[in-house]
């Protein structure tokens, strides 16, 4: 079992009692300090700035975020697939994996890749109206999954985010090339390697197979 992350003197929490507040959240990822229940949005900007680690906000607990260079690396490379199709299309903006979007009362989550239309983000044409976590859904949630995400933190992302009134989430799954496309917690449509992701109502029109997403990352094959 993973040593539980802090950045102050133990406290009367337990792996176990942190366990059992997140279940199904890997312990080492989830921080004892401040007290879990009792975490706010300036804790969240306060951790990233100490140690230069992304957290979310989940029930009062600070989750670090998984940090993986080849995700990383996808996530980037969709983001210049998507830029390209905005800056023919004027819809919104994309934040990458470092935005902090507080979605819900209390929830603060950072996707790997989010859209947000442009009648939507706030503080457009004022700096001074431009908080450091917007409290905003996405209209688009991206996340690309690694070793150190759990199937119950993914179902738990993925709840939170249609309950907040995201519209469209894709999980894109790197191990098997191969992607989900959510409409709802319980409708989705399966990505295999040779089939495209599609923006649907949200993005008129996109369409990036999945095979090309790869090949940005990872270059031309050796015949």
């Amino acid at each position: 079992m993973g040593t539980v992350l802090t950045d102050a003197p133990p406290t009367e929490w337990t792996i176990a009692d942190v366990q059992a507040r997140l279940r199904g959240f890997p312990a080492r990822r989830i921080r004892i300090y401040p007290t879990p229940g009792t975490a706010t949005e300036q804790d969240v900007l306060k951790a990233e700035a100490r140690s230069d680690r992304i957290c979310e906000l989940i029930d009062g607990t600070l989750v670090e975020k998984t940090m993986a260079t080849y995700e990383s690396m996808l996530a980037l490379a969709l983001a210049y697939f998507l830029q390209r199709y905005l800056d023919a299309n004027n819809l919104g903006a994309l934040a990458g994996e470092a935005g902090l979007l507080m979605i819900l009362p209390g929830q603060i989550r950072a996707p790997d890749l989010a859209f947000i239309r442009w009648d939507r983000l706030p503080g457009r044409h004022s700096p001074k109206a431009r908080p450091p976590i917007y409290a905003i859904a996405p209209d688009l949630a991206v996340e690309v999954l690694s070793t150190g995400n759990t199937a119950h933190e993914m179902k738990r992302k993925l709840r939170d985010y249609f309950q907040a009134g995201v519209r469209l989430v894709w999980y894109i799954e790197p191990k098997i090339r191969t992607a989900r496309a959510y409409t709802g917690v319980r409708e989705w449509t399966e990505i295999g390697p040779n089939d495209s992701l599609s923006g649907g109502e949200i993005l008129p029109g996109f369409q990036l197979p999945l095979a090309q997403l790869f090949a940005r990352v990872e270059g031309p094959r050796d015949e």
